[in-house]
């Protein structure tokens, strides 16, 4: 297009190596260990979105480990118990999706009083608006892909462990109604949001990772076959737009201004969510999704230095052209990178039996 501004994308750095399957092998439990420990470092404090997914991943690698729930979990929530967390946005309830997890093994009555402030805000709260066709904004006039994770995977969760099969299904009615509102009819891949109901044609993979790992526990959790449509669309998409090295640039379709501009965390996540849509799949879809998921896997790790995944890109919020996202910050640890790494690192646990025989 006319005005493009390559600037960025011509002083991005070159991929590094993916992790051999033999190399990761061997260091594996040795590289969780030091991608929990540094997330411990890192410190979970508030009440927010990068907490949850760090504290939900948490939980994920812990149990794919066979071990117990981490202390942290609990701990962070005990801090909740006398003085509630204030909730006034979407991305408050992403910490719910490991307080329900806790609840699941341990049904004490002050988390599911903390599960059920959160749900009073989803159903109540003035600041919980919905566009014309139900779907929860992220900002009034504003759909973004990013919701149905920090909000979806709580609902799924609070929904099987409170045995309420209403909020099952609100879970995939809200990653259903966000896919007609995001997802390109011809490539397959999630718009990162809407502007003031304008769908915004930037494919952040960021995004469609959030996007694909709350629609592969939705898959699991009901089989819905319009989630499984969607969702193997989306990833074979990616698929067909991933290079050899297995980390796509931050907008995954090939945006000449991003080229080259690496996203690591979306990385994890798609590889996360990729593996675990093809443990629900079979016969070639099973192992196209597979060996992607494993490249992916790999490739991004090969990032993780001294416990922390580098390369990962900022909080970031809609941007309207594709060059906004070529200069969004990726030079510190981020805890949602932290948290995407050990979905990452829990995937290829709990899928160990169907990659067998796969070519990463």
């Amino acid at each position: 297009m006319a005005g493009e501004d390559l600037s960025s994308s011509e002083l991005a750095e070159p991929a590094r190596a993916p992790l051999t399957r033999e190399g990761f092998a061997a260091a594996q439990r040795e590289l969780e260990d030091a991608v929990r420990d540094a997330t411990r470092r890192q410190g979970m404090t508030r009440w927010f979105w990068g907490e949850g997914v760090c504290l939900l991943a948490l939980v994920r690698l812990t149990r794919a480990r066979g071990e117990q729930d981490p202390a942290e979990v609990a701990d962070f929530m005990a801090a909740y118990r006398d003085t509630p967390p204030v909730l006034e946005h979407v991305n408050n309830l992403a910490p719910g999706a490991a307080l329900a997890e806790l609840y699941r093994r341990d049904p004490r009555p002050e988390y599911r009083g903390l599960l059920e402030a959160c749900l009073a805000w989803y159903e109540t709260a003035p600041e919980a608006t919905r566009d014309a066709g139900g779907a929860l904004e992220h900002w009034p006039g504003g759909v973004w892909a990013d919701t149905v994770y920090m909000a979806g995977q709580f609902l799924l969760r609070a929904g099987q462990v409170l045995e309420r099969d209403d909020l099952v299904a609100e879970a995939e009615r809200q990653w259903l109604a966000h896919a007609v509102l995001l997802q390109d009819e011809t490539t397959g891949l999630l718009a990162h949001g809407t502007n003031q109901g304008v769908r915004i044609p930037c494919h952040w993979g960021r995004a469609n990772a959030w996007f694909a790992l709350s629609g592969a526990d939705i898959l699991a959790a009901t089989g819905s076959p319009e989630v499984r449509e969607r969702l193997v669309r989306l990833l074979e998409s990616a698929v067909r737009a991933q290079p050899g090295h297995g980390v796509w640039d931050v907008l995954l379709d090939d945006a000449p201004e991003t080229r080259g501009i690496l996203e690591t965390s979306a990385a994890a996540g798609l590889g996360a969510a990729l593996l675990r849509t093809a443990a629900l799949s079979d016969g070639a879809v099973r192992d196209r999704l597979a060996a992607a998921g494993e490249r992916a896997v790999l490739g991004s790790l090969a990032y993780v230095d001294d416990g922390l995944l580098t390369r990962v890109s900022a909080g970031t919020v809609l941007q309207l052209i594709p060059f906004g996202y070529s200069v969004i910050r990726d030079d510190r640890p981020q805890p949602w990178g932290q948290g995407l790494t050990m979905e990452a690192l829990a995937a290829w646990r709990e899928t160990a039996d169907i990659r067998k025989g796969t070519s990463a």
